[in-house]
């Protein structure tokens, strides 16, 4: 990999999510050549994927190009690669476009869809990690309608016209209530002589509740939200297999569907090099200490949801969301400076926000400490703290006008399909 000799220690982080760009944020006065490594050019505001795939926002309003994010810092470079191996012993990663030794090496590489090994589900969902997939999701839906709007087929219509995302989490809750709007506000306007009553869209939830990590009320709010809108909510159903156009459930129900999303779960997205011991294996995730380091490599560090802190208050790690990417980031940081000093580090400690999710126009649910509520307040919060998360102004901006813009037309002007997706089967 070509990058320029220097007699300064080098920093590797490898992903431009929330940990690694917080991290590389905060190293901006330290005298070290930092690398940061990703397949993508870009940085992307996951919260907000499933907007991209409903047709609320452009990709282009929630990615915002790394070199651009860190462009004030000194002595830092990005390379667009994959990394495919790590040797530890050598302190030397090799990647698709070269090698590259590290002082220190710091694994931000996030999550990857998990399909618990259901191959049929592998083969035939619609999974939404990426822009890529997320913009796949809109073009099919939007393809199907447009199918759905020029068959005399019922059966085959109803399929068209069926939604059916598995995944109860706030990812499915937000898809499942933006499909909904849609249904309501904007198909009836542009396919007046489609039935849009037709519009089915179901979601499914292995356990006894929607929005399991949230309170018991906010799940109860978000459920009444959902029905409400016209979601049918199924609980306590799995999902067993999907062959392109047959969903077959744990209960024995099959539900005919050409769009199946899939936000069931996540797994680490590891990389190979290290010891299996060194990884949590049912969750795919690296055993670190309260300084983010892996056990047994003082030089590598694991943040976000790649890594598996057990702490008094998390005996299962952190949460998978952005904030505890963004603390790890920012106080490694600190401890990396601590380190070039010969100081000693300053252990984690999670700093809970609280969580929140929305399921559509004025209807959210917030859990922000003892305080749990739902409704417009939520629903406000969630507009305000997205907002402000958002990296770079122009995207703020934009985000802002195109929901101010929806809101007051109850419209979502993205319907675009400019990329038709073309089924696997």
């Amino acid at each position: 990999m070509n990058l320029p000799k220097t007699t300064k220690k080098r920093i590797v982080i490898i992903g431009g999510g929330f940990g690694g760009i917080s991290l590389a944020r905060a190293l901006k006065n330290l005298d070290a050549q930092i690398v940061l490594i990703d397949r993508h050019n870009y940085h992307t505001f996951q919260p907000l994927l499933y907007q991209v795939s409903t047709s609320g926002l452009e990709p282009d309003s929630i990615a915002y190009p790394i070199r651009k994010v860190l462009k004030r810092l000194n002595n830092f470079h990005f390379r667009l690669a994959k990394v495919e191996k790590i040797n530890a012993d050598k302190k030397e990663l090799h990647t698709n476009i070269g090698s590259l030794n590290y002082d220190y090496l710091v694994l931000a590489t996030g999550t990857k869809t998990n399909f618990f090994g259901n191959s049929g589900i592998e083969k035939n969902a619609m999974p939404m990690k990426t822009v890529p997939q997320a913009l796949n999701i809109r073009s099919l839906v939007l393809q199907n309608l447009e199918r759905a709007d020029d068959t005399a087929d019922t059966e085959q219509r109803k399929a068209l016209l069926s939604i059916c995302i598995v995944g109860g989490g706030p990812t499915g809750v937000e898809l499942a209530g933006a499909f909904a709007e849609l249904k309501k506000h904007v198909f009836p306007k542009d396919y007046k002589f489609l039935d849009v009553n037709e519009v089915e869209i179901h979601l499914f939830e292995g356990g006894p509740r929607i929005l399991s990590p949230m309170s018991v009320k906010a799940s109860k709010k978000a459920d009444e939200f959902l029905k409400n809108l016209g979601v049918q909510v199924h609980l306590n159903t799995i999902a067993s297999d999907y062959d392109g156009l047959t969903l077959q459930t744990s209960k024995r129900e099959q539900f005919k569907t050409k769009n199946f999303i899939w936000a069931a779960g996540v797994t680490g997205a590891t990389i190979d090099g290290f010891e299996p011991i060194k990884i949590v294996e049912r969750v795919n995730r690296y055993k670190v200490n309260r300084f983010n380091q892996l056990e047994g490599n003082d030089d590598v560090f694991a943040i976000g949801d790649i890594a598996y802190m057990v702490t008094e208050d998390f005996q299962n790690g952190h949460p998978q969301i952005a904030q505890p990417a963004i603390q790890q980031g920012e106080l490694l940081a600190k401890n990396l400076k601590l380190l070039f000093e010969g100081k000693t580090m300053k252990p984690f400690i999670y700093f809970d926000k609280g969580t929140l999710a929305t399921v559509g126009r004025n209807r959210a649910v917030a859990d922000l400490g003892k305080l749990k509520f739902g409704g417009f307040f939520a629903w406000f919060i969630w507009i305000f703290v997205h907002l402000i998360a958002l990296v770079g102004f122009r995207n703020k901006v934009v985000v802002f006008f195109n929901w101010a813009y929806n809101y007051i037309n109850y419209d979502k002007a993205a319907r675009l399909i400019v990329r038709p997706f073309k089924q696997k089967i």
